[in-house]
């Protein structure tokens, strides 16, 4: 009787594929969820939990995200700040809380990176597979060449 064994594919057997998501009225937790399974390769049969064989995302729209429930009065972010003597401190000028409303207004697209940066274990692995992760606040993205298929929730 011979041995039963899978085969894996390698690392450059797996072609990525390029998928659009369009943010417009998508709740921001749901979505960012499976931006991070699609990111680290988890969609695919052929997952790893060493190899990197996740795809590429372009998020269109970030600007027209959407909380549940009380999320857009009450939902603020704590960022450190970048640079100066107290960086990434407490004390004055070091920690910058920002509310969801404002940030919205000014950065939409960081506030998709948050929420699927947060949703990845913080590795090496991951940290590779975040930069798969293209957020656009408008709906023109510089990826039509790809032809990223859209991604149905």
């Amino acid at each position: 009787m011979g041995k039963d064994f899978t085969r894996v594919p390698g690392v450059t057997e797996i072609k990525p594929n390029w998928w659009l998501v369009d943010a417009d009225g998508k709740t921001l937790g749901r979505m960012a969820t499976r931006i991070a399974t699609i990111l680290m390769g988890k969609h695919r049969p052929s997952y790893s939990p060493e190899r990197n064989c996740g795809d590429f995302v372009v998020v269109i729209n970030a600007e027209k995200i959407v909380l549940t429930g009380k999320k857009t009065t009450q939902k603020t972010y704590d960022l450190m700040a970048r640079g100066g003597k107290h960086k990434g401190s407490t004390w004055p000028h070091g920690l910058h809380i920002v509310p969801f409303e404002k940030m919205q207004r000014r950065f939409p697209d960081r506030i998709v990176r948050l929420a699927v940066k947060r949703m990845l274990r913080n590795t090496k692995r991951n940290r590779v597979a975040f930069t798969k992760l293209k957020v656009y606040a408008g709906a023109n993205h510089p990826h039509a060449a790809q032809a990223p298929r859209a991604l149905a929730f």
